[in-house]
């Protein structure tokens, strides 16, 4: 019997104890500090406890459980609701700070009828009995102007005819006069971007020709959620606008955003993607950017009335009593995500779409596929990237994104883009089990 491989064990961020998680088992438990030195010294007077928990194990065993918990996997993925993403234009009104679709072609393209047609066909047959549904990305789809609405009315009635929801990506500066349109569609949810207050996001986000854009996003919010229609606020986070998250959660919580019932939150990292960024002295890491979340969070609790931070999977060990199932697979990319551009090409996810030499095939005027490449992107998961087959966080982490991945690997799917799952649990357990911050009603 031996300390299995997939357990993530390790001290809580000021605490004196200790968590031991084991995303295969299912198990998780925070242990004094008696208990955490037994373990470091391996000498166990819970043997019974530890093994029934899956915390040692037989190998021969446990790898019986591990194949058995990936062919569940695979069939659970199999069943699962694929995401198309649609890029009616790479055109933008905006003119942000970090943007990294900077250098890509923004020629002012109008996307024909046709083009759209092509595309629901294309959808219908290939992912003919598949659970889905189309999110409109950008550039910036809700662009002002007669031409594009009337493109994305197009989109919206299309969608309809086909029994599809839509979902829409958007700096959310139009989105007030594109409610009307909208609201003929089935919209799960409108993802709108605010980094701050208006100060602090409109340095940041401005029209092109530097005019202003807080208030007509919050116009376009507020009329949105007046209609029914579910908001995802979004805030793009570096070391430039971190503090002044709170000031945005107060202002959301003032205004009745936070709670609700159409509203949700996420925060983004502003990182290198595919072109350089001016001031990478301004970027985060991932462990830097949720230890300043940590401490912001300590100092200002209210802030988790706005948003709660996963920290890994510790958010929903808290907010669900168990842990997750285990992750042999973090890139959705040609799996359950595609993304479809206006030039009639078709891509893996969000992070590849529209960038030069990432195109897996077209869908207009013609259909083609590059299979062997499509091939690889969906083989990748934990299995058969080297390095995540021995680590003990690979359950968790699922190996990460893969164009960061073959961005950092020279060009290798098959590679990691590691995921800091121990820091982050370290913080997450702490913040919500240890720290008192929450009540968990």
């Amino acid at each position: 019997m031996v300390f299995s491989k997939h357990n993530i064990f390790s001290k809580i961020t000021d605490s004196e104890n200790y968590f031991i998680v084991n995303p295969l088992s299912g198990q998780a438990d925070i242990l004094p500090p008696e208990k955490a030195q037994e373990i470091l010294e391996k000498k166990y007077t819970d043997i019974d406890e530890y093994v029934e928990k899956g915390y040692i194990v037989d190998e021969k065993e446990e790898e019986k459980v591990y194949k058995r918990a990936y062919l569940d996997f695979l069939d659970n993925r199999d069943d699962s609701e694929i995401q198309i993403f649609f890029v009616p234009w790479y055109t933008c009104n905006f003119k942000c700070t970090y943007c990294y679709q900077e250098g890509y072609s923004e020629k002012d393209e109008s996307i024909s009828p046709d083009v759209i047609d092509a595309f629901f066909e294309y959808v219908n047959r290939e992912f003919a009995g598949k659970p889905k549904y189309v999110t409109v990305f950008g550039g910036e789809p809700l662009l002002p102007g007669v031409n594009s609405k009337a493109s994305i009315e197009y989109l919206v009635n299309k969608a309809n005819e086909n029994n599809l929801d839509l979902a829409f990506v958007t700096n959310g500066y139009a989105l007030e006069e594109y409610v009307p349109i909208l609201k003929k569609g089935r919209i799960r949810e409108v993802q709108v971007t605010i980094d701050g207050t208006k100060e602090v996001h409109d340095s940041r986000r401005p029209l092109k020709g530097g005019k202003d854009t807080f208030e007509a996003i919050v116009r376009g919010v507020d009329k949105a959620l007046e209609e029914g229609i579910m908001i995802n606020l979004r805030s793009v986070v570096d070391k430039d606008n971190m503090e002044n998250l709170v000031g945005l959660a107060d202002y959301a919580i003032e205004k009745g955003w936070a709670s609700h019932p159409d509203f949700k939150t996420q925060l983004g990292r502003n990182y290198e993607l595919h072109f350089c960024q001016s001031d990478q002295n301004r970027l985060y890491d991932r462990v830097g950017l949720y230890k300043d979340l940590y401490k912001l969070i300590l100092e200002n609790p209210q802030f988790l009335e706005y948003h709660k931070p996963a920290y890994s999977i510790s958010k929903f060990i808290f907010e669900n009593g168990e842990l997750p199932d285990p992750l042999f697979d973090s890139c959705p990319a040609c799996k359950t995500e595609w993304a479809f551009d206006f030039t009639g090409r078709i891509y893996s996810c969000t992070a590849t779409v529209g960038k030069s030499g990432e195109s897996l095939g077209t869908y207009y005027p013609s259909v083609t596929r590059k299979d062997e490449v499509i091939d690889e992107w969906e083989s990748r998961d934990v299995t058969t990237i080297d390095k995540c087959r021995d680590c003990s966080l690979q359950l968790a982490c699922g190996g990460g994104c893969a164009s960061v991945a073959k961005n950092n690997h020279k060009g290798e799917i098959h590679s990691p883009d590691c995921r800091p799952v121990r820091d982050l649990m370290e913080m997450g357990i702490s913040l919500y089990f240890e720290k008192g911050v929450l009540n968990n009603d």
